[in-house]
């Protein structure tokens, strides 16, 4: 079992930065790959991005390549999404996820979720 809980989350303009950061409980961690996604107001909810159970890969959805970052400290048992150059196009509640798959960018293959964090980027 692993309890995640997001945060980092708030205001910011266009252009500017973020870093949210995935709390996990449970001595597991180490052993799931991870995935942030969001959710923004009437749309489905979307990938962000996913790193591998070790941190060796990382995956990223096209609209956020090059302008986001996913990494994980498994010694914190936490996980972290930077982002940058932000947009109101990025407006969105964020979630982290677990999940014993290698590489998922899919929703349903992830067990284990948070509460999310609200992110509103203004123009």
């Amino acid at each position: 079992q692993v309890q995640l809980v997001e945060s980092g989350g708030g205001l910011v303009q266009a252009g500017g930065s973020r870093r949210l950061s995935c709390a996990a409980s449970g001595r597991t961690f180490s052993s799931y790959s991870m995935g942030w996604f969001r959710q923004a107001p009437e749309k489905e909810r979307e990938f962000v991005a996913g790193i591998s159970w070790s941190g060796g890969r990382t995956y990223y959805a096209d609209s956020v390549k090059g302008r986001f970052t996913i990494s994980r400290d498994n010694a914190k048992n936490t996980v972290y999404l930077q982002m940058n150059s932000l947009t109101p196009g990025d407006t969105a509640l964020y979630y982290c996820a677990a999940t014993a798959y290698d590489y998922s960018s899919t929703g349903v293959h992830y067990s284990y979720w948070g509460p999310g964090t609200q992110v509103p980027v203004s123009s």
